[in-house]
């Protein structure tokens, strides 16, 4: 029975935790463009794109 008085607690402190964290990443736009990583992922970056002046 003394083992439900430690777990208890502690799975409500890391249940807190992890909604906090979640909360937070929301409010900093962590989860602002979801799509835009698997877009980089595909983009060649070795390809060199022309300059606007027309010069290299």
């Amino acid at each position: 029975m003394n083992i439900i008085a430690i777990l208890l607690p502690l799975a409500l402190l890391l249940g807190a935790t992890g909604l906090a964290a979640f909360l937070w990443c929301m409010r900093s736009g962590q989860f602002a463009d979801l799509e835009g990583a698997s877009w980089r992922v595909l983009r060649d970056d070795d390809m060199v794109e022309p300059h606007p002046d027309g010069q290299p």
